[in-house]
């Protein structure tokens, strides 16, 4: 800094000196200010060159990350539209068991047997109409041969392979040919029966399929929430001020901006002493 010279009038070097001290600090209280205003500690690269790069990368990740969980959230949803028209397939036909048996004793007449049998071909019809319209978006879950992938990572997928679940590729051949007019009897009750076991051991290997996946996504989830919370933690240190430390730097600094302020009026009188000598 500059020695002053108070007998050389033409160039207040004090005043400068304070000048040049206060310009910096203005420019400090206005980076304080524009913290406080913006909540950002980084708001140019200029702030922090090595923190901007490494906040904008933390950033990116933060936002892939944010991505992939939702796409685990709804994969979810996709797995539990799945689940709930299995377990009404699977209700049906557990009805289908108690009604074949039901007509397969003959405490039960003609008349009442045909009763169950229109019921039954309307149970099975019912089937069918979930596994066709069992949809997700246009993606349909339950009627279908197709390998889904789910991007539950930021370079890794999870596979899902949906299958038909209608009542001819659950094996009910007989059932669904049947009419209302076709009576179940103690003679032939075992045939629709085993078609029956066997749907429904076909929809509980679904479920545990779905079930199984839908905990694997649920840990996934757990972990990817996980990664993105430190994450932003790391970003939000680097890039965001801390705004009890900004006011109580501001607050120092608009007390050096108001006595640099005062000085500098001082500076600028201190050349009248020399008019004493003119006396």
């Amino acid at each position: 800094m500059p020695t002053s010279d108070l007998t050389r009038i033409r160039s207040n070097i004090q005043g400068l000196n304070i000048l040049n001290t206060l310009r910096d600090v203005n420019n400090q209280v206005a980076t304080h200010q524009l913290r406080l205003g913006t909540g950002r500690r980084i708001n140019s690269a200029g702030d922090d060159p090595a923190g901007m790069s490494i906040s904008t990368k933390l950033d990116n990740r933060n936002r892939i990350l944010q991505a992939v969980y939702n796409n685990i959230g709804t994969a979810n949803n996709m797995l539990a539209v799945a689940e709930g028209g299995l377990l009404s397939i699977n209700d049906i036909l557990v009805q289908l068991g108690e009604k074949v048996i039901q007509a397969s004793s003959d405490t039960l007449g003609s008349d009442e047997r045909k009763a169950i049998s229109v019921q039954l071909v309307s149970m099975i019809n019912e089937i069918d109409d979930i596994a066709q319209q069992t949809r997700f978006g246009s993606t349909n879950i339950l009627n279908s041969d197709d390998t889904l992938f789910f991007q539950t990572g930021e370079r890794d997928a999870t596979e899902f392979t949906t299958r038909s679940y209608t009542p001819v590729n659950l094996g009910m051949t007989n059932l669904q040919g049947m009419t209302e007019d076709d009576i179940i009897t103690n003679e032939n009750y075992a045939l629709y029966l085993d078609e029956i076991e066997t749907a429904i051991s076909e929809v509980s290997n679904g479920l545990t399929s779905i079930g199984s996946l839908m905990n694997r996504l649920t840990i996934k989830e757990g972990n990817i929430a996980l990664t993105q919370s430190n994450t932003e933690a790391a970003y939000s240190r680097i890039r965001n001020a801390d705004m009890a430390q900004e006011q109580l730097n501001l607050s120092k600094l608009q007390i050096l901006q108001q006595t640099a302020t005062a000085m500098l009026a001082q500076a600028n009188l201190n050349a009248q002493s020399l008019l004493t000598l003119f006396r």
